[in-house]
């Protein structure tokens, strides 16, 4: 888990006018002869026109195929962290492929439960764990509870008072004073924040004295995080470095070094796998000394579905504003990804129908909603030709796109399918009008 669910705005790269990057886009996506894209065998323009837009879709060799690789690189333990993208297929689709799943908070635990994910093979995350949570989380039997606050300690105590040695086995959540090369919004391992126990102030410390006098709690491993979308591996072995001083000493078997991994959203960003991740960490603690025995994990969220997925849309106005810019306006935007808005996050886009097309013309993709800061790709550039109908495509928006939906302007959330083989399926059907009103009193 861990800490907002967030990408810095890096320093822009110049827009590309060339086809869309092939890197950019799912692993099954594929130009036909016509020039259409598809993704899983599946055309995507087809898609739209049958299934309507906005619409989420992911490739799911893709989704496996980087949760393999997380399970190559990491082993037994690695947790997909569910906030960057949940539904029942896709806890089901993490969990078959070998991960545990990392939920932050009860509604995310109800979903992992009700997919069949085995509560042993969750991780229950949350700087704010209410005691409801906590205690639905001790009933599913979930294999780790990351415990964050003196006041979580003081909940378990109580919750925990009669569980002997069927108590629960928690990691110490730590802010091992790394800040990472990201947004503010997203730096989870300094100090100064809301998330874990400091270590320069030696909360730490007492945390861990506190929790092995409770008898109905049994302290497993130390766990940290220190941001997220992060490009530099080295930040990685920085956070191993920080904490190998507190952790050795303590004789545990587990340390959890958090996700956090960056995907390039744009041309010319490049990011590590998630193999060379694991290396470098892994790297970082044979030369910390420590222990070969230490079961070391980690929890990638964006880096195994944000490529996997895009976001189709349908070009609905095109403004030209003479000597200033030109807005291309689409049928979603703030309300199914609002990282622009929230974090300045740089997107490109491209159309499905010509995907191999070259992109001169300058625009701003923007949304349906009414503000101005409603802006899907700020600094587009997209074929010449493109009109009005047409199925525009936004790349790598698996990640914190549904995840952070919403409903504003009372605009339904789009609908999310999985292709695979030639054939789609829809995992979470499109909102109605009527579900607008169906919780009001």
């Amino acid at each position: 888990m861990s800490g907002p669910a967030e990408s810095p705005p890096l320093d822009r790269i110049a827009p590309d006018e060339g086809p869309i990057t092939a890197g950019l886009l799912p692993l099954s996506a594929k130009a036909g002869a016509d020039g259409q894209l598809a993704v899983g065998g599946v055309d995507l323009v087809g898609l739209a026109d049958e299934l309507g837009t906005p619409l989420f879709v992911y490739d799911e060799a893709h989704l496996r195929a980087r949760c393999r690789e997380a399970v190559a690189a990491w082993g037994d333990g690695v947790a997909y962290a569910t906030k960057a993208f949940l539904c029942t297929a896709m806890a089901r689709l993490a969990h078959d492929e070998g991960m545990w799943l990392d939920v932050s908070t009860g509604g995310e635990l109800h979903v992992a439960l009700v997919a069949g994910v085995p509560g042993d093979r969750l991780v229950m995350h949350g700087n704010n764990k209410s005691a409801d949570e906590l205690f639905r989380a001790l009933e599913a039997g979930v294999g780790r509870i990351v415990v964050d606050s003196f006041d979580e300690i003081d909940r378990l105590a109580i919750l925990t008072r009669d569980a002997g040695s069927n108590g629960p086995e928690v990691l110490l959540r730590v802010t091992p004073g790394i800040e990472a090369h990201t947004h503010e919004f997203v730096r989870t391992g300094q100090e100064d924040s809301k998330f874990g126990f400091g270590l320069a102030s030696g909360a730490a410390t007492e945390a861990v004295a506190r929790l092995r006098a409770l008898p109905g709690v049994k302290l497993v491993g130390v766990h940290a995080h220190i941001g997220s979308q992060i490009f530099r591996v080295e930040s990685f072995a920085e956070e191993v470095e920080a904490l190998v001083g507190f952790f050795a000493p303590l004789d545990l078997g587990e340390l959890c070094v958090g996700g956090g991994l960056g995907v390039a959203y744009v041309t010319g960003e490049s990011a590590p796998s998630i193999s060379e991740w694991a290396r470098s960490v892994h790297d970082a603690c044979r030369k910390a000394g420590l222990p070969s025995g230490v079961r070391v994990t980690a929890e990638p969220g964006r880096a195994i579905v944000a490529t996997a997925g895009l976001t189709l849309y349908r070009v609905g106005t095109i403004k030209e504003i003479p000597g200033l810019r030109t807005y291309m306006a689409v049928d979603g935007g703030m309300s199914d990804n609002p990282r622009p808005v929230l974090y300045d996050s740089g997107y490109e886009t491209f159309l499905p129908r010509a995907a191999a097309a070259a992109r001169p013309r300058a625009v701003r993709v923007v949304g349906k909603h009414c503000e101005s800061g409603d802006v899907v790709v700020a600094d587009a550039r997209v074929p010449a030709d493109t009109s009005v109908g047409d199925v525009l495509a936004t790349p790598v928006t698996g990640a914190y796109g549904y995840s952070m939906a919403s409903n504003y302007n009372k605009v339904p959330r789009p609908a999310v399918v999985f292709v695979s083989d030639g054939a789609a399926r829809v995992v979470v059907r499109r909102e109605t009008d009527h579900d607008l009103v169906r919780l009001d009193g």
